[in-house]
This record gives structure tokens, C-alpha cells and sequence, in this order.
């Protein structure tokens, strides 16, 4: 099992950038209580930050995937929200976005140890949060299924449409008819509360509805409110400025798959429709100046803003925007 200390250290050596670092949005290296970047709750952990496919992909021999074989590699996007129990301020509640094929390592990265003892007894999480049903945000479902944890009974907030093909197709119908998995009712553009720790409000986006529709959620803490977007087909197919939207929050964590739509030979870019990074730029850098912090998840292996010291990465930074970080933290 890797330690979040073992795997932010590698992380750290590899990239060279210092991950330890306030802009990034990470607590001090260590705590009182010898733990790596831990801070008091409610925050949100980045616990993967590339597209579907992983860093390394399946098949890809680049020399951007064989530097990630041999350093460090990137986990598939998802976060994990530490927020207090009211009830019990010391005490931790635990829930997860997005349920990524790097479910198994991706949970060593919550190196709380109210969160071990919870795994040990078969529930990890109070909730689980998922956008769609394309492969990376879906499939990890299947480690906390029979044959794996064996999850005790768990909410899972979707859409309707989510939860329709969950039920109906397996393996996770099995899941369902086990109870290990129950739907809350969530309306669309409508803020919920969960558990009396936090709201959340889930907005249908644009993408690829070839299994289920896809959404966005927006995750209000005590203080301050982080958007998770990771898939959208376009800004300009939406119903909703992006402008907008992201003006509502503190933190945004939005898709940049691709830098430029020449990326990935052998591939139609509109067949794998998602915004370039250029262009989200060019659209709310505004907002970066004023304050918002914006950043880039959800990066396919092709994109070379993957390697932080490319020309593509510093101008991510230079024009005040930032790359999303395994390990990275949010407070809420």
C-alpha cells in the first residue's frame, strides 16, 4: 500500500515543481500529527487529475507515458471531500467524486486515519458523487462491489439517467440489489444539503450521452464553493456561460483534455469532443486576475501540459490559471 507521504514525495522528486506549494492549493508537508499536507476539514482532495484512459494509457509507448512508467504515475479524476461531522467536530465524513478505474490506489492518498479504520470495516465513504457513465468515472464502482470491499450501504448521488444505468446493467445492478448502493433524490439546479456538512447542486452539462447524461457538481463548504467539471463538449453548446458559472465560485476544476485538437493521431478530435485549453483561456482569464482559482483536470495523455516544465505548462501559469495535482487540496 502507498502512503500519501510515499506517493507525494515521488510526486515532488518527479515533477521537480515543489507540489508543496500554497499556490497549488496544499497545507504545510507535514502536521503535528506526522501526516503529509493533512489539514482540518472540510477540504477537497484531488485524487486524480488525467483523462479516462490513465497516465500511462493502455498502449501508449510516447515519451510522456514511458517517463510516467518509470517516475510516477497520474491517476484518473476524482476527488475525495474530508468534511467534519457536526455532531462530533473531531470526526471526519468522507465522500467521493467520481469512482475511477485508480480507485484502489486513489484511496491510499487519504492518509486520514478515521478513513482507514472506516475502509477496514467496509465503509470508506458516506457518499459517492458521479458525473457519467464514460469509463473513468464510473468503473471503480466495481472495486467496492462483491468481488472487492464489499461496500456496507452506500448513497450515490446521480443523475436520473445514472442511476437507470446503473440499475439496469451489470455488474453494478448487483450492487444495487445488494443494497450497497441507494439513490437520493438530487434535483437538477438545485442546491441539497448532505448530511448537514455541506450543499452540493448538480447541473446537467453537454457530452457524449452515449450510456447516460452527464453533469456537473458544485460543492459548497463552510466557507468557500469548488465547481468539479471535468467533461463538457463545448463552452458554447452549454445553456450557461462558463463565465458565469464560475464567477459563483471560489475554485473551478474544469476539463482540459486537450491543449490543441491535433493531439491525438489517428483520431478524429470530433469524435472525442472537449474545450481546448487555449480557448477556456481566453475565456476567463478575467476572472484569474480577480481573484478565481482555475484549474485544468481531466488531461489526456497526448496533452503536453502534462509535463510541467513544457512551453504549454508555464503558459498556463503565466496567464494565472493552474494544473490540477495528485495530492493537491482545497479547502472548503
Amino acid at each position: 500500500m502507498i502512503s500519501r507521504r510515499a506517493f507525494l514525495g515521488a510526486l515532488g522528486a518527479a515533477s521537480g515543481a515543489g507540489i508543496l506549494n500554497s499556490r497549488q492549493g496544499i497545507g504545510s508537508p507535514t502536521s503535528g500529527r506526522g501526516h503529509p499536507s493533512i489539514q482540518e476539514p472540510p477540504y477537497a482532495l484531488v485524487l486524480g487529475s488525467v483523462q479516462d484512459g490513465g497516465m500511462p494509457q493502455a498502449g501508449c509507448y510516447s515519451d510522456a507515458c514511458d517517463r510516467a512508467r518509470e517516475q510516477t504515475p497520474r491517476y484518473v479524476t476524482s476527488l475525495a471531500l474530508v468534511l467534519p461531522e457536526r455532531a462530533r467536530p473531531q470526526s471526519r465524513r468522507f465522500y467521493l467524486v467520481d469512482a475511477s478505474p485508480d480507485l484502489r490506489q486513489q484511496m491510499d492518498l487519504i492518509d486520514e486515519p478515521a478513513f482507514r479504520s472506516r475502509a477496514q470495516a467496509r465503509r470508506p465513504f458516506d457518499g459517492i458523487f458521479l458525473t457519467h457513465a464514460h469509463m473513468g468515472h464510473y468503473l471503480g464502482l466495481a472495486l467496492l462491489g462483491r468481488e472487492g470491499l464489499g461496500i456496507a450501504p452506500t448513497p450515490c448521488y446521480c443523475s436520473a439517467e445514472m442511476r437507470r444505468f446503473l440499475t439496469e446493467n451489470g455488474p453494478w445492478s448487483l450492487m444495487v440489489r445488494e443494497g450497497r448502493l441507494h439513490f437520493p433524490d438530487i434535483e437538477p439546479d438545485r442546491w441539497m444539503d448532505v448530511d448537514g456538512a455541506f450543499q452540493v447542486k448538480m447541473t446537467p452539462v453537454p457530452h457524449r450521452p452515449e450510456f447516460s447524461d452527464t453533469v456537473t457538481f458544485q460543492f459548497r463548504g463552510l466557507r468557500r464553493t469548488l465547481l468539479y467539471l471535468p467533461d463538457i463538449d463545448a463552452w458554447n453548446r452549454w445553456d450557461l456561460r462558463v463565465e458565469d458559472v464560475v464567477n459563483d465560485v471560489d475554485v473551478a476544476l474544469l476539463d482540459g483534455a486537450f491543449f490543441r485538437p491535433e493531439e491525438v493521431p489517428g483520431r478524429r478530435i470530433e469524435d472525442i469532443p472537449h474545450p481546448m485549453i487555449p480557448d477556456t483561456m481566453t475565456r476567463l482569464e478575467s476572472l484569474t486576475r480577480e481573484g478565481k482559482r482555475i484549474v485544468f483536470t481531466h488531461l489526456n495523455n497526448t496533452n503536453p501540459a502534462l509535463d510541467e516544465e513544457s512551453p504549454e505548462a508555464e503558459q498556463i501559469r503565466r496567464r494565472g490559471f493552474e494544473i490540477a495535482r495528485e495530492g493537491a487540496v482545497y479547502p472548503l
